[in-house]
């Protein structure tokens, strides 16, 4: 069953309030009972305690942040796209590998802003300065936005948008399935919505309140009858015993449930496991008994595009992970792009 977010404790910066959505969201959170408290800055939140390392964070996971984005200018968004957009950071769930262990901390509170209009005001600004070519903004880059839309209807807003953009594409991801907002959006096409997924045996051991794969594939579905482009990141591959079986399981169930028609338009991204030395002190602190993979001794150390290292799988096993899995999406789908493996 999917998760529903609803907070523990909100932090509202004073200046939210001076926009419509600051105030919808305070007298929503007020009328279902949550916390709410007031911060100078959505970047310093010290209420975040907890007996150990692990309480912190689940308290984290369900602590909402209401900020105003000051800064301007958008972080670019390789390999995925030109820009990212910021909506929101973190999100509820509790992937024991995420990636956000090394930028966000051992206390990834979410946080989501209200100054949207401003937002997609700089990015129609990016956009104008590219014509005629077209520009493509990445709205999960730091977060799976999703979760939060009930309460706030950042990512309508924004969909409409870029419906609006005759030189704008907009694309997020997510791993939750509470998509009946957005089903009516005007997206006019231009608007992928792209769904993580794995192997079943991941989402049961190391992806924690989140929907099923079955749960993922029928809001994929939704989706895709709802007219939207659809693309599909299958990250982070695991290599594992019976890697292939699992992940062909995963591919057969998916081309059972999609219509046809969306078959045709379908793009995939598929990310192998890695991690950093920072992300893996933080996950054996805040998940004690983790099993994931993490034994340097299988790895090969290399350096990111942001600067520091992570540890990636040796090359021969990227190469088998590679060839199964562009061969079987190709059986699958064979109209597909597969828009990179890394």
């Amino acid at each position: 069953m999917d998760y529903l977010f609803v907070p523990k404790q909100a932090y509202f910066e004073e200046r939210a309030l001076h926009y419509p959505l600051g105030r919808e969201l305070f007298n929503h959170l007020e009328a279902l009972g949550v916390s709410i408290n007031f911060t100078g800055s959505h970047n310093r939140i010290t209420g975040i305690t907890g007996k150990s390392p692990a309480a912190a964070y689940r308290l984290a996971k369900d602590t909402l942040v209401v900020g105003v984005r000051r800064s301007k200018d958008f972080a670019t968004c390789k390999p995925s796209a030109h820009y990212q957009l910021p909506l929101s950071t973190s999100c509820p769930s509790m992937c024991e590998y995420c990636y956000l262990g090394t930028t966000l901390g051992k206390k990834p509170y979410l946080r989501i802003y209200v100054n949207i209009e401003e937002i997609l005001a700089k990015a129609e600004e990016y956009i104008k300065t590219r014509i005629p070519e077209i520009t493509v903004f990445e709205g999960a880059a730091t977060s799976d936005p999703l979760p939060t839309e009930y309460l706030t209807g950042l990512l309508k807003t924004t969909v409409e948008f870029f419906g609006r953009q005759p030189y704008g594409r907009f694309r997020f991801v997510t791993k939750h399935t509470h998509v009946e907002p957005l089903l009516d959006a005007r997206h006019n096409g231009h608007t992928r919505f792209r769904f993580s997924l794995n192997a079943a045996s991941v989402i049961r051991d190391y992806e924690h309140r989140t929907p099923s794969l079955a749960e993922r594939i029928a809001a994929a579905k939704k989706t895709a009858l709802a007219g939207y482009p659809l693309g599909f990141i299958i990250a982070p591959i695991f290599y594992f015993s019976g890697w292939e079986t699992e992940y062909d399981k995963m591919l057969a169930a998916l081309t059972k449930e999609l219509p046809e028609e969306t078959k045709q338009t379908l793009s995939f991204e598929l990310i192998t496991h890695r991690y950093t030395k920072k992300a893996k002190t933080n996950i054996k602190t805040i998940f004690p008994a983790t099993t994931l993979p993490m034994e340097e001794a299988e790895r090969q150390f290399k350096y990111g595009q942001f600067g520091y290292g992570k540890y990636i799988y040796p090359p021969e096993v990227r190469r088998e992970l590679k060839a199964h899995m562009q061969e079987k999406i190709s059986r699958y789908f064979p109209s597909a792009q597969i828009d990179y493996f890394v």
